[in-house]
Protein backbone atom coordinates (compact mmCIF):
# COMPACT_ATOMS: atom_id res chain seq x y z
CA UNK A 1 0.00 0.00 0.00
CA UNK A 2 1.22 3.19 -1.06
CA UNK A 3 0.63 6.22 1.29
CA UNK A 4 1.50 9.95 0.83
CA UNK A 5 1.88 11.28 4.32
CA UNK A 6 0.50 15.35 3.69
CA UNK A 7 3.23 17.84 5.44
CA UNK A 8 0.31 18.12 8.59
CA UNK A 9 1.04 14.63 9.74
CA UNK A 10 5.34 14.88 9.62
CA UNK A 11 4.77 18.05 11.69
CA UNK A 12 4.29 16.28 15.34
CA UNK A 13 7.56 14.51 15.62
CA UNK A 14 6.07 11.42 17.53
CA UNK A 15 3.64 10.91 15.06
CA UNK A 16 6.37 11.59 12.39
CA UNK A 17 8.39 8.49 13.74
CA UNK A 18 5.81 6.52 14.62
CA UNK A 19 4.50 6.97 10.58
CA UNK A 20 8.39 6.09 9.53
CA UNK A 21 9.13 3.78 11.97
CA UNK A 22 5.66 1.78 10.83
CA UNK A 23 6.99 2.40 6.68
CA UNK A 24 10.39 0.94 8.03
CA UNK A 25 9.00 -2.44 9.06
CA UNK A 26 7.39 -2.43 5.64
CA UNK A 27 3.74 -1.84 6.85
CA UNK A 28 3.12 0.75 4.12
CA UNK A 29 5.30 2.65 1.47
CA UNK A 30 5.67 6.69 2.33
CA UNK A 31 5.39 8.78 -0.39
CA UNK A 32 5.92 12.79 -0.58
CA UNK A 33 7.23 15.29 -2.58
CA UNK A 34 10.07 18.32 -2.35
CA UNK A 35 6.90 20.18 -1.29
CA UNK A 36 5.89 18.64 1.09
CA UNK A 37 8.86 17.87 2.88
CA UNK A 38 9.24 21.92 2.44
CA UNK A 39 5.57 22.28 3.95
CA UNK A 40 6.96 20.85 6.62
CA UNK A 41 10.35 22.22 7.38
CA UNK A 42 8.64 25.52 7.34
CA UNK A 43 6.35 24.97 9.64
CA UNK A 44 8.90 23.50 12.52
CA UNK A 45 10.32 27.26 11.60
CA UNK A 46 8.31 28.93 14.60
CA UNK A 47 10.22 26.23 17.19
CA UNK A 48 13.36 27.88 16.12
CA UNK A 49 16.37 27.83 14.97
CA UNK A 50 17.50 24.22 16.39
CA UNK A 51 14.02 22.81 15.12
CA UNK A 52 14.99 23.90 11.71
CA UNK A 53 18.12 22.12 11.84
CA UNK A 54 16.97 19.16 12.65
CA UNK A 55 13.78 19.21 10.54
CA UNK A 56 16.24 19.45 8.02
CA UNK A 57 18.45 16.43 9.26
CA UNK A 58 15.16 14.62 9.61
CA UNK A 59 14.33 15.41 5.89
CA UNK A 60 17.73 14.25 4.73
CA UNK A 61 17.21 10.86 6.66
CA UNK A 62 13.89 10.38 5.45
CA UNK A 63 15.34 10.45 1.96
CA UNK A 64 17.79 8.51 1.98
CA UNK A 65 15.85 5.56 4.26
CA UNK A 66 12.39 6.18 1.82
CA UNK A 67 14.50 6.22 -1.75
CA UNK A 68 10.94 5.64 -3.63
CA UNK A 69 9.05 8.22 -1.36
CA UNK A 70 9.96 11.10 -3.87
CA UNK A 71 7.55 11.80 -6.52
CA UNK A 72 8.05 14.84 -8.74
CA UNK A 73 6.16 18.06 -8.65
CA UNK A 74 2.58 17.28 -11.27
CA UNK A 75 2.19 21.22 -12.46
CA UNK A 76 0.29 19.83 -15.29
CA UNK A 77 -1.59 16.86 -13.44
CA UNK A 78 -2.83 19.83 -10.76
CA UNK A 79 -3.79 21.91 -13.74
CA UNK A 80 -6.68 19.47 -14.16
CA UNK A 81 -7.51 19.44 -10.47
CA UNK A 82 -10.11 20.87 -8.15
CA UNK A 83 -9.67 21.05 -4.62
CA UNK A 84 -11.19 23.49 -1.86
CA UNK A 85 -7.92 24.71 -0.64
CA UNK A 86 -5.59 25.35 -3.99
CA UNK A 87 -2.83 24.98 -2.22
CA UNK A 88 -3.00 21.25 -1.54
CA UNK A 89 -3.54 20.44 -5.34
CA UNK A 90 0.15 19.51 -5.40
CA UNK A 91 -0.51 16.82 -2.16
CA UNK A 92 -3.42 15.20 -4.56
CA UNK A 93 -0.87 15.24 -7.64
CA UNK A 94 1.69 13.87 -6.50
CA UNK A 95 -0.85 11.40 -5.04
CA UNK A 96 -2.22 10.77 -8.24
CA UNK A 97 1.21 10.07 -10.23
CA UNK A 98 3.01 7.89 -7.34
CA UNK A 99 0.03 5.30 -8.25
CA UNK A 100 -0.92 5.91 -4.21
CA UNK A 101 -3.80 4.43 -2.24
CA UNK A 102 -4.27 7.07 -0.19
CA UNK A 103 -3.38 10.54 1.62
CA UNK A 104 -2.89 10.64 5.76
CA UNK A 105 -3.81 14.09 6.66
CA UNK A 106 -5.81 15.77 9.00
CA UNK A 107 -7.21 18.28 7.10
CA UNK A 108 -10.30 16.14 6.49
CA UNK A 109 -11.99 19.19 4.26
CA UNK A 110 -9.32 20.16 2.36
CA UNK A 111 -9.52 16.88 0.53
CA UNK A 112 -13.33 15.56 0.02
CA UNK A 113 -14.13 12.18 -0.22
CA UNK A 114 -15.91 12.44 -3.73
CA UNK A 115 -12.91 14.00 -5.21
CA UNK A 116 -10.45 11.24 -3.87
CA UNK A 117 -12.57 8.25 -4.91
CA UNK A 118 -12.94 10.25 -8.55
CA UNK A 119 -8.90 9.23 -8.54
CA UNK A 120 -9.15 6.04 -6.93
CA UNK A 121 -8.13 7.39 -3.77
CA UNK A 122 -8.67 7.16 -0.04
CA UNK A 123 -8.26 10.49 2.59
CA UNK A 124 -6.71 8.93 5.96
CA UNK A 125 -7.20 10.52 9.29
CA UNK A 126 -3.51 9.47 11.04
CA UNK A 127 -5.96 7.92 13.79
CA UNK A 128 -7.26 5.50 12.20
CA UNK A 129 -4.37 4.99 9.68
CA UNK A 130 -2.41 4.00 12.76
CA UNK A 131 -5.00 2.13 14.31
CA UNK A 132 -5.20 -0.07 10.85
CA UNK A 133 -1.59 -0.76 10.91
CA UNK A 134 -1.73 -1.99 14.85
CA UNK A 135 -4.68 -3.90 14.51
CA UNK A 136 -3.33 -5.86 10.95
CA UNK A 137 0.56 -5.88 12.01
CA UNK A 138 0.19 -5.33 15.91
CA UNK A 139 4.14 -6.68 16.53
CA UNK A 140 5.77 -4.32 14.18
CA UNK A 141 3.42 -1.37 14.94
CA UNK A 142 4.39 -2.18 18.83
CA UNK A 143 7.93 -1.66 17.99
CA UNK A 144 7.27 1.44 16.14
CA UNK A 145 5.49 2.66 18.85
CA UNK A 146 8.04 1.39 21.08
CA UNK A 147 11.42 2.61 19.31
CA UNK A 148 9.49 6.26 19.50
CA UNK A 149 8.48 6.70 23.26
CA UNK A 150 11.91 5.63 24.18
CA UNK A 151 12.96 8.44 21.81
CA UNK A 152 10.24 10.97 23.72
CA UNK A 153 11.73 9.68 27.03
CA UNK A 154 14.79 10.19 26.28
CA UNK A 155 14.25 13.77 25.13
CA UNK A 156 12.42 14.67 27.80
CA UNK A 157 14.70 12.91 30.17
CA UNK A 158 11.66 11.59 32.64
CA UNK A 159 9.41 8.75 31.90
CA UNK A 160 6.34 9.68 29.47
CA UNK A 161 3.24 8.41 29.33
CA UNK A 162 2.76 6.56 26.09
CA UNK A 163 -0.83 7.27 25.84
CA UNK A 164 -0.42 10.93 27.38
CA UNK A 165 1.84 11.06 24.37
CA UNK A 166 -0.60 9.53 21.50
CA UNK A 167 -3.12 11.90 22.57
CA UNK A 168 -0.71 15.01 22.37
CA UNK A 169 -0.86 14.33 18.85
CA UNK A 170 -4.11 13.19 18.11
CA UNK A 171 -4.19 9.83 18.10
CA UNK A 172 -6.60 8.99 20.80
CA UNK A 173 -8.61 6.25 19.21
CA UNK A 174 -5.29 4.25 19.04
CA UNK A 175 -4.56 5.22 22.53
CA UNK A 176 -7.83 4.04 23.79
CA UNK A 177 -6.72 0.57 22.30
CA UNK A 178 -3.24 0.16 22.61
CA UNK A 179 -2.71 -1.80 25.50
CA UNK A 180 0.90 -2.45 26.11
Amino acid sequence: MRVVLDACVLFPSVLRGLLLGCAARGLYEPVWSERILGEWQRAVARLGPEAVAEAARDAEAMRAAFPRAMTAAQPALESRLMLPDPNDLHVLAVAIAAGADAIVTFNAADFPGHVLTAEGLRRRDPDGFVWELWSCFPDAAAAALAQVHAEAERRAGQPVSIKAMLKRVKLNRFARAYTG
